[in-house]
């Protein structure tokens, strides 16, 4: 199981083993920005959903804080996200943090599902209390680089609230330490080159200017044999 350790604006620190890794997906608050997105993959050849939002568990050892993804071709890209990390028992053990799903597009034309298994959840190393920062969630920004371009920006109001999130992982029974839970993503800037060597996400909070960012670099493996 993957352990991941975040620092906390108060200077604590915290650490755990993911036992649940959830990737959020087609989540718009907004019919249009759904529909937006689903325009988007559609260019990619992806069908789709059946229902919205979706949620799609994927192997917990992908939830990682690395600067390094290694990619097996080069339509592979990101998507700005913010995660959910249960910590604990309490509602102050909660965490919020900034997230980057990496997912293999040559895949996703087969099955969304499965291009999430191919690629790591990317979080960042820094986290927020999501109760301190609860009050103005919709405020808090996120924006999304591939390379040196600006390919998303938006707030967190253009997605589900974690409310809503938190609300469906009581229900199922997942609400418990050691479960991530990453947004699903805002649309991307029109026009834009997703397939970049390089990935930056960024949660901004105005109130405080406080940012958490997750960045890595994209590298190719070697050519298989056979």
């Amino acid at each position: 199981m993957a352990e991941i350790r975040f620092d906390l604006p108060d200077g604590q620190q915290v650490s755990l083993t993911v036992t649940t890794l959830l990737n959020g997906g087609y989540a718009g608050r907004s019919q249009d920005d759904v529909a937006a997105h689903v325009a988007e993959l559609a260019e990619l050849g992806v069908p789709a959903p059946t229902t919205t939002p979706c949620l799609y568990p994927v192997a917990p050892y992908l939830a990682t804080q690395t600067d390094q993804v290694p990619v097996q071709h080069g339509r592979t890209s990101g998507e700005a996200e913010w995660a959910l990390v249960i910590a604990g028992p309490d509602e102050r053990d909660v965490l919020l943090t900034v997230a980057c799903d990496h997912t293999d597009r040559e895949l996703e034309v087969h099955g969304v599902a499965w291009s999430k298994q191919a690629g790591p959840d990317v979080l960042g190393r820094r986290a927020w209390r999501l109760v301190d920062v609860a009050d103005r969630i919709d405020e808090i920004t996120l924006t999304a680089w591939a390379g040196d371009t600006e390919i998303q920006r938006g707030t967190l109001a253009e997605l589900l609230p974690p409310a809503f999130w938190l609300d469906l992982l009581r229900e199922r029974g997942l609400l418990t330490p050691g479960t991530v839970l990453l947004s699903g993503t805002i649309p991307m800037h029109a026009g834009v080159d997703q397939f970049a060597d390089s990935w930056r996400v960024e949660l901004g909070d105005p109130a405080t200017g406080d940012t958490i960012t997750c960045a890595y670099q994209v590298t190719r493996m070697p050519d298989p044999i056979g």
